[in-house]
């Protein structure tokens, strides 16, 4: 009995011991990380974009592609391109070139007819007068390549019936601060606010927005009938709206609130309503039609919100997309979103990704870089614009795969020997 009762007491002590020891290495284990380096964690280096010379042979299923497409995009960022001087950089990356190094190429471009040349030739016209490098960050030259389309709402130019979702205009209070005209460090900073007194405050975010922060102030462009629409429509930053005549209100993204953008479908994970291997835009979109109650609070947990202008349609081209970053109308399947940081618009992009319907089937095509979006963030990340329809809303909705990319640069100039200058 006295043998169990001293156990007994043995391991109590012991337990009160470990407890002990347990909460003073919880207490203090920074400081006992630090004096035995247990703590030091690499930090991730910051974005940068690295090239790395290769050539056509090595870009998989180019021989392969149709690239008239690409050739009509890439005309149409000519176009807009050589309106400028030949000694300005066509993009933040002096790496990229002048436009003067880009004009011969424009110009040759620009003689040629997509909607006649064969395919063989249009490869042709790529192929010799470029040269393809890997575009990596940090040399990791696997990135996320994901999609978009121009979707279709229903609408009216004034609120009634069912069309009590506004779409709006910029408002005239907003303003945009560039931080880097402070300070070096915060060059491609920018905030977004309003201006109230002498203070600056951040602009309304998605839910005062919804609650009628703007109302009254004649912002609105159209009212559409449905929410979720509305919603999505913000995502692609584009879209048609068909009103009660049958006429097309065609509108573009004219700035946005400065809230980061957060994606729902990662809120529909974490409250266990969707899964990794379930989340897409239809899922997304079947889930806030089934719970109308919920719908508002799970969109408002993503904070930024887009204004819109109305575009106008290019007589000699009716049937061109929306306009891109560039100012130029996107081509279905050919233009691809970029992070503006590192990339210049107008400049071909050879993409070697998987289908989005088939993760087993390849993606591999020459793309053209003329747009850019609040959540296309790295140097290897891309947005491919499918175009508008049901088909291209499919598409783009399941579109969430891994992949690498090249840009195509005049072969006259050598990146290599020209460093990164921040214009």
């Amino acid at each position: 009995m006295k043998r169990r009762l001293v156990l007994s007491r043995l391991l109590s002590f012991i337990a009160v011991f470990i407890g002990a020891t347990g909460a003073l290495v919880w207490l203090f284990w920074t400081d006992i990380a630090g004096f035995f380096g247990w703590g030091d964690v690499p930090e991730k280096p910051a974005d940068a974009l690295t090239l790395s010379a290769t050539d056509f042979n090595h870009l998989d299923g180019w021989q392969s592609d149709d690239m008239r497409g690409s050739l009509k995009a890439f005309q149409r960022s000519c176009a807009a391109m050589i309106k400028r001087s030949d000694d300005r950089n066509i993009g933040p990356d002096r790496r990229m070139g002048t436009v003067g190094d880009w004009r011969g190429l424009c110009e040759t471009a620009l003689a040629l007819e997509p909607d006649t040349i064969r395919k063989e030739d249009a490869r042709t016209f790529f192929q010799s007068g470029f040269k393809p490098w890997l575009v990596g960050n940090n040399d990791d030259p696997e990135g996320l390549f994901t999609g978009y389309f121009e979707p279709e709402l229903h609408g009216n130019l004034t609120r009634e019936g069912p069309f009590q979702t506004a779409i709006y205009l910029k408002p005239d209070d907003m303003v945009s601060i560039d931080l880097g005209a402070f300070r070096e460090d915060l060059k491609g900073t920018t905030l977004v606010g309003r201006i109230e007194g002498k203070n600056v405050k951040p602009y309304y975010d998605r839910a005062a927005i919804e609650n009628g922060a703007l109302a009254g102030r004649d912002l609105e462009l159209v009212w559409v009938d449905d929410a979720i629409d509305a919603f999505f429509l913000q995502i692609q930053g584009s879209g048609r709206v068909v009103l009660p005549d049958g006429s097309v209100l065609r509108i573009g993204y004219a700035a946005t609130n400065g809230h980061p953008y957060f994606a729902i479908g990662r809120e529909l994970i974490e409250r266990g309503e969707l899964t990794r291997e379930t989340v897409s835009l239809q899922t997304i979109r079947q889930w806030l039609s089934d719970h109308p109650d919920q719908a508002a609070d799970v969109m408002n947990t993503n904070a930024s919100f887009v204004f819109f202008n109305p575009l106008k349609t290019d007589p000699d081209d009716p049937d061109a997309g929306p306009l891109g970053s560039q100012g130029v109308p996107l081509e279905s399947g050919r233009s691809l979103a970029v992070d503006r940081r590192f990339h210049a618009m107008g400049v071909p992009i050879w993409l070697e990704t998987d289908d989005a319907m088939n993760a087993d089937a390849r993606f591999h095509r020459l793309m053209v870089a003329q747009d850019t979006g609040g959540a296309i963030r790295g140097p290897v990340r891309g947005d491919i614009f499918f175009g508008p329809g049901e088909d291209a809303a499919l598409h783009a909705g399941h579109m969430n795969r891994k992949g690498r990319k090249f840009v195509l640069l005049p072969a006259s100039i050598d990146p290599v020997k020209l460093t990164e200058v921040k214009p």
